[in-house]
């Protein structure tokens, strides 16, 4: 087959779920024969792309979203470059890859890993989303493909073995000399108000309270702009544990080591993936007090939902100490756990799996391009788009006038809540179900 000349662009460089599986999956997809160059704006995650061997084309950080001038840009890289693909991910650059193919031989497709599809994308504008029911809720609202690609994991790269004493002791988490080593939780995640500061200030809680009782140390990997928060919890937890029962990294380039020596990893989505490659039990943390253990009879739900969930709104730091003191207290539930992660990971979410389905979806964009709707159709769904996008623009003015507008309010509860509203309950009996049969659930 013919390979085919496909530019990436991820909607922001600071380290990510989103934008690791943007860079991650384009140098898959150039290992299987393709020509693929990284377009972005500066960040931390530019190294990343010029480690993998990929070309990055520079755009200014400061600048309007979506840009006319992006899309400008893009028309020019279409005609120079002979780009069959631009990919964009998220909603910013999927509105502007759309736009700068317009008109021309490209086919644009868009890749949307927060927890709902903002409503004015254009609808014929080919999607990939992350889960089940994010997939079905968004294909029966628009006309246009809805791909499913589940958050994919380099299980090469990240494994069981990888080094990880330099961590323990450059952040002191051997515990006491002479003591055995303390039990080692992690997160790793941004430090952002939507989706994760709920449960990473719960975690801090309910470690306070249990290094107490048991030793066991909590590490949070990651910064963001609600690191002052949790830092202040920090304190208050290691209060009452009379031990640095939390320890804060910041944002680490490369955080493999912490993944590899935490004995437990919570977290959601992307992180919640890479915990499972590394053969480590997951505990995914979601709002409103969501906590669940990974196990083969839990996993049906995550396939569905994804790595997240909505609880009822009381008793966070209770059902997670619950979950914790579970594992804490049995050695051989967390190796067989750990065991039934690392599979699962292997065998549904690999990276190179996903870069076979990204390929197939590059290659149905293009052909639907050159066969799809007329002219007019194409109008009728760019006046749609620019329509929805200026009652949207107005509403979050509105909101910022107000003081109420969110950081990314695709990610807010409520959206996420409707994303995943149609998922249907398991059927049967869960306790029946085994390892085996959730492996190859979808896949």
């Amino acid at each position: 087959m013919t390979s085919l000349n496909v530019l990436v662009y991820p909607h922001a460089m600071e380290i990510g779920g989103s934008q690791l599986n943007a860079i991650d999956l384009a140098a898959a997809v150039r290992d299987l024969g393709h020509r693929v160059v990284v377009l972005s704006e500066p960040g931390p995650l530019v190294d990343r792309v010029q480690r993998v061997g990929l070309e990055h084309l520079p755009l200014p950080g400061r600048r309007r979203r979506p840009s006319p001038a992006v899309a400008t840009r893009l028309r020019t890289l279409i005609r120079v470059r002979g780009l069959d693909v631009v990919h964009g991910y998220e909603w910013p650059p999927g509105l502007e890859s759309y736009a700068g193919c317009a008109g021309g031989r490209a086919a644009a497709v868009c890749t949307v890993m927060s927890m709902a599809v903002a409503p004015f994308l254009p609808g014929r504008l080919p999607l990939v989303v992350g889960t089940r029911a994010l997939q079905r809720h968004t294909a029966a609202r628009r006309p246009g493909p809805v791909h499913l690609i589940e958050p994919p994991v380099d299980v090469v790269e990240n494994a069981p073995g990888h080094p990880a004493e330099d961590f323990r002791a450059r952040y002191g988490l051997h515990g006491s000399p002479g003591q055995p080593p303390p039990l080692l939780l992690a997160v790793v995640c941004r430090l952002v108000s939507e989706l994760k500061l709920e449960g990473v200030l719960t975690a801090v809680e309910a470690v306070g309270r249990l290094a107490r009782e048991h030793p066991v140390r909590l590490v949070v990997v990651g910064d963001g702009p609600a690191r002052g928060v949790v830092e202040e919890q920090a304190r208050r937890a290691n209060a009452t544990a009379g031990v640095p029962a939390v320890v804060l990294t910041g944002e680490l380039h490369d955080p493999r080591p912490a993944y590899a020596a935490a004995d437990v990893l919570l977290g959601m989505g992307g992180s919640a993936l890479r915990a499972l490659a590394f053969g480590r039990p997951l505990v995914v943390q979601g709002e409103r007090g969501f906590w669940q253990l990974l196990t083969p009879q839990t996993c049906p739900t995550f396939l569905e939902q994804g790595w997240y969930g909505i609880g009822d709104g009381t008793g966070g730091a209770d059902r997670l100490a619950g979950i914790l003191r579970r594992l804490i207290g049995d050695p051989a539930l967390r190796t067989s756990l750990g065991r039934y992660g690392r599979e699962l990971a292997v065998d549904r979410f690999s990276l190179q799996r996903a870069a076979r389905v990204q390929e197939e979806i590059y290659r149905s964009a293009l052909a639907a391009r050159h066969g799809g709707p007329g002219s007019l159709a194409r109008a009728t769904d760019g006046l749609r788009c620019a329509g929805g996008l200026a009652a949207y623009k107005l509403r979050r003015r509105y909101e910022r006038l107000r003081g109420t507008a969110t950081r990314d309010d695709f990610n807010a509860a409520v959206l996420a809540q409707a994303a995943v509203s149609t998922a249907p309950e398991p059927t049967g009996s869960l306790d029946a179900l085994d390892g085996t049969q959730c492996t190859q659930r979808g896949a």
